[in-house]
């Protein structure tokens, strides 16, 4: 497979965080509220389709964490994490094993406070507003910040199309009509280029897919609810080398379109996907900078260290 090396990105300077808010893991949140306001809706509501310009005509990151902190009860995963994450653009998370990658990535789309004993400080924006907000849907979050996860996680009960199609049932307004949904799915595994492998079987079971497959079918299911971010969690730890190939072909093509956050333990696979690689030690981000700069010229002697092998 060969892919063009990622044009050197700048980076800008980041802004202040805004202050710190404590959010427990047992607070009820509450549908957003409706507003007479079109921008406030759509931040609300967390339905915006384009990247916000403020006044001073400076986009704003399609996702964002502002001194963000990540417990496991008491013990600090994820330790005053500031970072910005660019539309449509790709960003490897890498470092050592218990660094806290996984944990970063579960806190962008509220799936953090889904474990028992967890919290979270600090702020994650997207699209400039805070979705820790107390009038912030997680659910509603989730369709437009899409995860998958290192194991494929299809819905084993479900049919092909039924498990792409599992995310409209939860949109506002319910399921859209069957013909409408079955265009959605065919799109959507189109994307993955699954379709034709599956495009005679849709009633089957997703379990019958190999594990290749079954990753992909997991990438369309999130894909189907058409997300502005997605997030991956070392999706192909479990594949074999050709399943590895096409899940990495489909995040550099998806990069047009959509914002992706991938974790890998693979540094040559940040290298050959990512526009910026960013290295976590100890919960904490030691440095995020253009992929090929962070391989060959790290600002950090931490950084050269793992990436050469002396730990991790």
């Amino acid at each position: 497979m060969t892919m063009p090396v990622p044009e050197p990105i700048r980076e800008t300077s980041h802004r202040p965080p805004p202050p710190r808010v404590t959010i427990n893991a047992d607070v009820v949140r509450t549908q957003p509220a409706a507003s007479s306001s079109p921008d406030q809706s759509e931040a609300s509501g967390l339905v915006a389709s384009a990247t916000v310009v403020p006044k001073n005509g400076n986009a704003v990151p399609t996702l964002a964490a502002k001194g963000l902190h990540a417990y496991f009860g008491s013990h600090p995963a994820v330790r005053d994490v500031s970072v910005d994450f660019r539309d449509r653009e790709v960003t490897a998370i890498i470092g050592p094993s218990g660094c806290g990658k996984s944990t970063l990535l579960r806190c962008l789309n509220r799936m953090h406070e889904t474990l028992p004993a967890t919290r979270v400080e600090g702020a994650v924006l997207f699209r400039g507003t805070d979705i820790y907000a107390r009038e912030v849907n997680p659910i509603a979050l989730r369709r437009h910040v899409g995860m998958v996860f290192q194991r494929p996680t299809p819905f084993p009960t479900m049919s092909i199309r039924d498990n792409v199609a599992a995310g409209l049932r939860v949109r506002d307004g319910g399921e859209p009509p069957r013909a409408q949904t079955d265009a959605i799915v065919e799109r959507a595994l189109r994307r993955t280029a699954l379709w034709d492998e599956v495009k005679d079987r849709l009633k089957q079971s997703a379990v019958t897919l190999s594990g290749g497959q079954q990753q992909r079918l997991c990438v369309a299911r999130a894909l189907a609810t058409e997300p502005a971010v997605l997030l991956l969690d070392e999706p192909t730890a479990s594949l074999d080398p050709l399943s590895t190939q096409k899940i990495e072909e489909l995040v550099y093509e998806l990069r047009s379109e959509v914002t992706l956050i991938i974790v890998t333990h693979n540094m040559q696979q940040a290298a050959r996907v990512s526009d910026r690689t960013a290295f976590l030690l100890a919960g904490e981000l030691v440095e995020i900078s253009p992929t090929s700069e962070l391989f060959t010229a790290p600002s950090d002697p931490r950084t050269e260290a793992y990436i050469t092998g002396r730990f991790g």
